[in-house]
C-alpha cells in the first residue's frame, strides 16, 4: 500500500514538473499573454484586454508596417507597452500637420479616425522602429520617447482572446489582422537596405 502512495505521488510529481517545462519553453519562446492597459490603442485595442504575442515571426524575419508589437519601455520603466509598427528601418519619418509622411509620401491609415498631432522628424537607422498608438491623442510613443531598437521587441500580436464575446468595452475574439497600405513594405525595406549600404543614414 505504501509503495503504491508513493508511486502515485511519483508519477503527480513528474507529470507536475514536465508540464511546467512545457509551459517554460512556450512562455519564454513560443507565445506569452500580454493585457492592454490604458486607452492609447483605442478604438482597436481596449483597456484591460488579454491578447497573445507570438515570439517566432521576428527570430526569422522582420516587424512589417502596420504589426501591432509589445516591446520594452525605453529608460527605467519597467514596463511592456503596445502600438503599432509604422516606419521602418531607412525611412524618413515626418508627422506634420495632423498626418504621417514616409519617406515624402503620406500614409492613409484605414484604421486611425484621428489626426496625428505633434511635429517630429527621423531619419531610422537599420535597426529602428518608429510606433505610434492607435489613440494618438492619448498615446505616449516614438513622437515622445523616439524610435525604438529591434532588440527591445518582445513579439507581434495576434489574437485576442478576453473578453470572448463584444460589450462597450471590448469587441471580444477576435485574430489581429494584416493591414494594407498605399506603401509597400517590400519596396520601403529595399530602400532601406540601399540608403544604409550607400551610408546615407
Amino acid at each position: 500500500m505504501k509503495t503504491s502512495i508513493l508511486a502515485v505521488i511519483k508519477d503527480i510529481f513528474q507529470t507536475a514538473l514536465i508540464s511546467l517545462g512545457i509551459f517554460l519553453l512556450v512562455y519564454t519562446f513560443l507565445v506569452q499573454p500580454h493585457r492592454v492597459r490604458g486607452d492609447s490603442m483605442l478604438p482597436n485595442f481596449y483597456d484591460g484586454e488579454l491578447m497573445l504575442t507570438e515570439k517566432i515571426s521576428y527570430r526569422f524575419g522582420i516587424p512589417a508596417r502596420g504589426d501591432v508589437i509589445v516591446f520594452r519601455a525605453t529608460g527605467s520603466l519597467n514596463v511592456d507597452y503596445v502600438k503599432r509598427v509604422i516606419g521602418l528601418p531607412g525611412e524618413v519619418i515626418e508627422v506634420n500637420e495632423g498626418g504621417i509622411l514616409i519617406n515624402g509620401q503620406r500614409l492613409n491609415e484605414p484604421y486611425e479616425p484621428q489626426q496625428t498631432g505633434g511635429h517630429v522628424e527621423y531619419r531610422l537607422g537599420q535597426n529602428q522602429y518608429f510606433v505610434l498608438g492607435d489613440n494618438r491623442g492619448a498615446s505616449s510613443d516614438s513622437r515622445s520617447f523616439g524610435p525604438i531598437d529591434k532588440s527591445s521587441i518582445k513579439g507581434k500580436t495576434w489574437l485576442v482572446y478576453w473578453p470572448i464575446t463584444k460589450s462597450n468595452q471590448s469587441k471580444g475574439l477576435r485574430m489581429i489582422l494584416k493591414v494594407d497600405y498605399s506603401i509597400p513594405d517590400t519596396l520601403d525595406h529595399r530602400r532601406s537596405r540601399f540608403d544604409i549600404a550607400s551610408g546615407d543614414n
